[in-house]
């Protein structure tokens, strides 16, 4: 039994008339008579009732075209799909990111794949744990964008640009980019940040900053989560540090001050993809770059 001989049946059994089959499916009616033949005695079912005037299904016949038609439909999706995604048009594709980006790069980059690639299909993931070397090395995501580089022989890691770490203040702080001389001068403020122990590139990058700066700054909330980070310092619970590409989240009540200090913003991805439309994702990536 073949896909063929499953398509000439389904259009036999619509037309129920084997000259006329045979035109639509262009083969001469002695081929389609032979090949329903075939499927018939390989399957020991009767699926059509003939006589010199009428062709006609038989129940089991009638059991089959409505199976088989949703089978054959689902089985041409299947290969179109596959197509597509062999073509680079389609397919899934998983991202992991940091949640600073969330409020400009990457819905900007969401609209320019939306545009160019309508058909595919998005998973989004932000990590807590932001372990994007090892998302990447066991299949969980196929794209993930990150503050650092991931430097691993079988991982592509591109730079797609930098920007500076902010001091975030409540609107009427007294605190200006021109009343700033020395970090210590914010010995009593509190800081909202998140846990200066802990490995993530932005808490190691924090430590180094402070260090550099010889300052210690007084923390009474720790969070990783940005959006509740902006959420408390409006409600002048503290000042915190963070990535500029916050400033798009449009908190009310909050000020950003630039601080000597970047941040960069990679895009890493298995290396040799057998995914074509991997490939495409990342050059729309690129094409964004600042």
């Amino acid at each position: 039994m073949t896909i063929q001989q499953i398509k000439y049946f389904l259009a036999l059994s619509n037309e129920l008339h084997f000259w006329r089959t045979a035109e639509k499916v262009f083969i001469s009616q002695s081929a389609l008579s032979r090949q329903i033949q075939s499927l018939e005695d390989e399957m020991g079912i009767l699926l059509f009732e003939r006589d010199k005037r009428n062709v006609k299904l038989t129940d089991a016949g009638k059991f089959l075209q409505e199976k088989w038609t949703v089978t054959i439909n689902d089985f041409e999706q299947v290969v179109q799909q596959a197509k597509k995604i062999d073509e680079g048009t389609s397919g899934f594709v998983s991202f992991s990111y940091p949640g600073s980006i969330a409020f400009k790069f990457l819905p900007n980059f969401l609209e320019v794949l939306n545009l160019n690639l309508p058909d595919l299909k998005l998973e989004l993931v932000e990590p807590t744990d932001e372990n994007h070397e090892q998302l990447l090395l066991n299949y969980s995501t196929d794209i993930a964008f990150s503050r650092d580089e991931i430097k691993n022989i079988n991982i592509a890691s591109f730079k797609l640009f930098s920007e500076p770490i902010c001091l975030v203040v409540p609107k009427n702080h007294w605190l200006t980019t021109d009343s700033l001389k020395n970090l210590n001068e914010l010995k009593d403020e509190k800081f909202i940040i998140s846990g200066l122990y802990k490995t993530t590139f932005f808490a190691s990058l924090l430590r180094s900053f402070f260090e550099k700066n010889n300052f210690k700054p007084k923390t009474i909330i720790e969070s990783d989560f940005g959006g509740m980070i902006l959420n408390l310092v409006s409600k002048e619970l503290g000042i915190s540090i963070l990535p500029s590409s916050f400033k798009f989240s449009k908190t009310k009540n909050i000020r950003f001050i630039d601080l000597n200090e970047e941040i960069d913003l990679y895009i890493n991805f298995r290396k040799n993809d057998p995914n074509k439309i991997i490939t495409k994702v990342v050059d729309y990536a690129k094409s964004l770059k600042k």
